[in-house]
């Protein structure tokens, strides 16, 4: 048996030992573990879950084992997923700090600051949130106005963030901050890390038109955070901010695209389990109605390419290779790849897709007219589609500006 093979053996009889039963077979971003000081999750089971995989590093796998990861190579990484997902479990840790900020740190922190944040994310003990969009500063990011003054060893924060996913229920922020008005834009913001329990932290949820929503306004008045978590250094942030944006693309585009949203798992087509059952089929065992039939194959066979090149991208990049201007065509395809899925999902549920809330309808007709309301953001959230595709004519055609 191969060192493969062998680690494959191990995965499997591990998880089938230790997953718990109640987790088994709920792959969906209902079940997602998503840690923190006050963590909320469906299942009991789901924090007990992250701790024991945190101790094997399966919550980073590919991150250095010094820093709480698994130290595992690409095919090693591949081959957990895959014994996850045939037991069709939910990934033990998700997050931003995951995501976003620990792969930043990884590449811009020093080593106090990876010791002291990287383990804390792998063991889901601090949950983080993004404190970049401002209510003047949305496309125009580098346009923002919270100030940030250096006060002994701390910076006292004053302004405004917007848009922050999920701050209500976070422990830390990665926040850009002013702290040179006096020169270029660009060049006068710094990348920060603060605790928002204090009471100089206000976060105030903001409600969208399908009646769920993760997004937060959030309020800094002489709010505090440490010099020491001033990552790679002051009025350097731009650069880091742009690096960190890269991974926040690629993820979104993950999630939208090539996942389907609402945690669709890869290789799930329920989009062929809805026609069946709304549409029908004719003797053949084919959909009765052709359009709809072309279209579930256009968004099927699209999803699927989508899937390899998402693939084919993470394996660059746990490879050592950084986000670049590619992280802009997959945020720009895969949103818009979900839009166009949640509109063929309302087609073929046809009348049954219009239900909101009350008796005569399912869960899933209730949550289909809400996703697909929630998918009209998609092209603007983590850059407008047209703020990336001006990224991809300067930076990927090399096109001349007019």
């Amino acid at each position: 048996m191969g060192d493969l093979e062998a680690f494959r053996a191990d995965v499997r009889a591990w998880l089938e030992q230790n997953a718990p039963k109640s987790l088994q077979g709920q792959l969906g971003q209902e079940s997602v573990y998503w840690g923190g000081r006050n963590p909320t999750t469906a299942s009991p089971e789901s924090k007990d879950f992250c701790e024991m995989c945190a101790e094997k590093g399966w919550t980073a796998p590919t991150w250095p084992k010094e820093y709480g990861g698994g130290g595992l190579g690409q095919a090693e990484e591949r081959v957990l997923q895959q014994e996850l997902a045939r037991l069709r479990l939910p990934p033990p840790l998700t997050g931003f700090g995951l995501q976003m900020i620990g792969p930043t740190l990884l590449q811009f922190g020093t080593e106090a600051q990876k010791q002291e944040h990287l383990t804390k994310i792998t063991r889901g003990e601090i949950r983080w949130c993004q404190g970049y969009s401002e209510p003047n500063a949305g496309s125009d990011l580098a346009s923002l106005a919270t100030a940030a003054v250096l006060e002994g060893d701390e910076y006292v924060l004053n302004g405004q963030k917007i848009w922050t996913s999920y701050g209500d229920v976070s422990d830390w922020m990665f926040v850009l901050v002013r702290t040179d008005p006096d020169v270029k834009k660009q060049k006068g913001i710094t990348f920060l890390l603060i605790d928002m329990d204090q009471p100089g932290v206000e976060v105030r949820p903001i409600k969208l038109i399908s009646g769920f929503s993760p997004f937060c306004e959030t309020f800094f008045t002489n709010a505090r955070a440490k010099t020491k978590d001033v990552i790679s250094g002051v009025n350097q942030g731009w650069t880091v901010a742009k690096a960190l944006l890269g991974h926040e693309r690629t993820m979104i585009a993950n999630v939208f695209g090539s996942a389907g949203g609402r945690g669709r798992s890869q290789g799930e087509n329920p989009a062929v389990a809805l026609a069946k059952r709304y549409v029908g089929t004719d003797e053949t065992g084919q959909l009765k109605d052709r359009v709809l039939r072309d279209q579930v194959t256009r968004v099927t066979m699209d999803t699927l390419s989508f899937n390899q090149t998402v693939q084919r991208n993470a394996d660059n990049i746990k490879a050592g290779h950084r986000p670049g201007p590619e992280s802009s065509i997959f945020k720009v395809y895969g949103t818009e790849l979900n839009q166009r899925r949640e509109e063929l999902m309302l087609a073929l549920r046809g009348p049954q897709a219009l239900g909101w809330e009350g008796p005569g309808f399912e869960p899933a007709e209730l949550a289909q007219t809400r996703s697909w309301l929630r998918s009209r953001g998609n092209t603007i959230e983590g850059g407008t589609s047209e703020v990336q595709l001006n990224i991809i004519a300067k930076r990927v055609l090399e096109l001349p500006e007019q």
